[in-house]
Order: C-alpha cells, then sequence, then structure tokens
C-alpha cells in the first residue's frame, strides 16, 4: 500500500521526537522518516539519529553510535552516559511537548524514555518489538506499560502483543524492499573490484566496538586458516568509518592485505558478492538471508554478560534465520566455540558443498517475500492512527 497524500497536521509541524541507537536503527528510521515526509506537512522529527536520518533533515541532538552498546558489562562501564543523555533529552521533550515519540529498537533505552513521557501525555511508539519470543519475556508487561503502540518487522509478533492487549501493526521487514530478490554476485564483485571466477567470503564481525574487539580478531585469524586451506579464497570486510583504520592495521599486520579488503560500508554489496558470510548475530544476519547467502553466525562478548543472556534465552537459536526459519538452517558457533578454528571450519564447509547453500536459496527467497512490505508507507499509516487516537492529553 502506498500513501502519498500529503496531510496538515491542524495548523501546526508535526513535531516528532526519535531515538535510533545504532547504525541498523538509523536505516530503519530513515524509512519511517521517509514516510512521514510523505505524509505530513510540515514535519520537523529530532532527537538521537544518525547519518542516514540526518540526510533527511533530522535534527541529531546525539549521534546514535553514542549508544551503540551490547552486553550487561559493556553498558555498565557507559552507564552514567547513557543515563545522562536520556536525562537529558527527556528533560527536552517534556519542555518542548511533541506530538509524538518514537523509540527505534534500542528497547534498554527507549522504554524507560517511553514510558516517562507517555504518562506526562506524549504518545510513544516503539519501531521494533523487542525480542520477548526469544529471551526476556517479562519485558512484555514493561511494553504495555511504556507505549501506546508498536510497529513490528514480523509478522507473529502483532499476535504476540495483542494477546496481552498491547495495539501493534505489521509493517515488514524494510530490508526486504532494498535487497533484490535476486542479487546480482558478479555485478557486486566487480564494483568491489573483485576477481569475478574467484570464491569470496564476507567477514562482518559486527558495527559496535565491542563486537570489532570481541570478533574482529577472531575472524581474520579463522580468514588465515581459511586461506591456508584454500589460496583462492578473497576476503570483504566492511565496516563503519571508526573502525576502518584499526582493521586496516591489523590486516596488514596480520599479512592478510593481499587477500583481505577492508572497506568503508559497502556491506550490501559485500553480501552480494559473497559466496558464504562468517558475520556477528544481529541484523546482519537477516541481511545475508535476504541476499540468499549461506552463513556462519557468530557471537563473542564479556563471559559475564554472557551468563546473565544464556539463562534467560526462551529459544535455541539466537540468529535471526534460525528464528524465523524455526530450524538450525545456518550453524550458530557462540562464546567458546567462537574460536578461529571452528569458524574456518564451519565456513570452508559451505564451499566445499554447493548443493547445501542452493537448498537455502528457496527457503530464504519464501522469507524475503514474506517480509516485503511497503514499510515506510505502513507506518506513517499507523503514526496517523495513533495521532488520531486521541492519546495526546
Amino acid at each position: 500500500m502506498t500513501i502519498s497524500t500529503l496531510e496538515p497536521f491542524g495548523d501546526q509541524t508535526l513535531r516528532v521526537a526519535m531515538v535510533a541507537g545504532e547504525v541498523s536503527g538509523d536505516l530503519l528510521a530513515s524509512l519511517l522518516i521517509k514516510g512521514l515526509m510523505d505524509r505530513f506537512e510540515p514535519l520537523h522529527v529530532f532527537g538521537i539519529g544518525g547519518e542516514r536520518m540526518q540526510a533527511l533533515g533530522f535534527e541529531a541532538r546525539w549521534p546514535s553510535e553514542r549508544l551503540a552498546v551490547r552486553g550487561y558489562f559493556e553498558v555498565l562501564m557507559h552507564y552514567r552516559e547513557i543515563v545522562s543523555i536520556r536525562n537529558a533529552f527527556k528533560s527536552q521533550c517534556l519542555s518542548e511537548r511533541p506530538d509524538l515519540f518514537i523509540g527505534v529498537d534500542a528497547p534498554d533505552f527507549n522504554l524507560d524514555l517511553a514510558r516517562a513521557l507517555k504518562e506526562r501525555g506524549i504518545p510513544s511508539v516503539q519501531f521494533v518489538c523487542p525480542s520477548v519470543w526469544a529471551w526476556r519475556a517479562n519485558r512484555i508487561a514493561k511494553i504495555a506499560a511504556s507505549v501506546d503502540h508498536v510497529l513490528c518487522l514480523f509478522p507473529f509478533e502483532v499476535e504476540l502483543l495483542r494477546a496481552h492487549g498491547i495495539s501493534a501493526t505489521y509493517v515488514g521487514h524494510p530490508l526486504a524492499q532494498t535487497i533484490p530478490l535476486e542479487p546480482d554476485r558478479d555485478l557486486a564483485r566487480t564494483h568491489l573490484g573483485l576477481q569475478v571466477s574467484k570464491p569470496v567470503v564476507a567477514l562482518m564481525p559486527g558495527s559496535r566496538a565491542s563486537e570489532i574487539k570481541h570478533l574482529g580478531r577472531r575472524f581474520l585469524q579463522a580468514a588465515q586458516l581459511m586461506r591456508g586451506a584454500n589460496a583462492q579464497l578473497q576476503f570483504v570486510l566492511p565496516t563503519p568509518r571508526v573502525f576502518f583504520q584499526a582493521l586496516s592495521a591489523e590486516v596488514k599486520s596480520m599479512g592478510l592485505d593481499d587477500c583481505v579488503k577492508v572497506m568503508v560500508g559497502e556491506s550490501h554489496a559485500c553480501l552480494a558478492s559473497c559466496d558464504v558470510a562468517l558475520i556477528a548475530s544481529g541484523t546482519a544476519t537477516l541481511e545475508a538471508a535476504l541476499f540468499k547467502r549461506p552463513m556462519v553466525i557468530a557471537y563473542h562478548m564479556n563471559a559475564l554478560s554472557w551468563q546473565i543472556m544464556k539463562r534467560q534465552r526462551l529459544q535455541p537459536w539466537v540468529g535471526l534465520p534460525n528464528i524465523l526459519c524455526q530450524d538450525f538452517v545456518v550453524p550458530e558457533l557462540l562464546q567458546s566455540e567462537a574460536t578461529p578454528e571452528h569458524l574456518s571450519k564451519a565456513t570452508l564447509a559451505w564451499l566445499e558443498d554447493p548443493a547445501r547453500g542452493q537448498s537455502l536459496v528457496q527457503r530464504f527467497t519464501e522469507l524475503h517475500q514474506t517480509l516485503m512490505q511497503d514499510t515506510s508507507a505502513l507506518c506513517a499509516q499507523a503514526v496517523r492512527q495513533v495521532l488520531d487516537s486521541g492519546c495526546k492529553a
């Protein structure tokens, strides 16, 4: 469904406060902003966000990377700074009284903020349902108390939330719109300056500092082992600009600069170009599935954080492709299992059995088609309904 008619919001500018806490949130928020821009005029969106949001006129009072921390121990290290930012932004919102608050992912930051604003008469929407179906199911009561509506990326989330009295809308996953159903591998390799005829492995250790710390060298050590087993392999390593120099230096120090190409951004081109991806658990695993690529999912974090998270898991899977398929369609190597030797072996196994990888294509294609909705328009329509419901005092 496409909504293109501009609607005034009374006689005033529609003011939306928004928080997106990392790279994936920046992408989601930018698509939501586009939907609002198509529907509302005039519009002012401000808060915490990234480069994509700012390119659309978003007023970033703090950059999104200030909130990009994962893991209990890691959050504790940055707790004071994160709480200080949240309190400062809460004070701004209570003073300026936006018409709506939208939290994009980052539930540990956004739900507390949303609840404080909702209690003061500012309606709140959460874009991306917290993964209560995977771990920390106790958060569902907090969601109910904090927000007026949830915009869900996956269809099964709507029924789960509604069963607990939470208003929700399935809006599809915006990545399914931006990634082609049939990616062109050769074109992507040419774009990245790779040899078209030689196999490519994408190394994707994540976009957070903690992920680079725990996985960056492990992935490169795995690449060393893989290159020792197959001298034809080419590796691509996309990364945010802030980590480019450090990763490039690491590649050079390990003698991998002749086969590992580090680049700023280009994550989609890297996934399109590869035969298999070695990838950190997170949104990027869904991207790899939408590109119909085999993958090995890995994660490693502070030991204390891991013990806490492990006890709160509700499903045997961690990676989104496995959760959505309800099966171990791709291997997961977590914590002590995420050794360079295990990572190398599991990645090479995909290259040694092309038929196994091909069997994933149909399953991932069906998943892609399910998630392909007009997310921007559906989000804007849901926002309109929240505004019309008279939530704001």
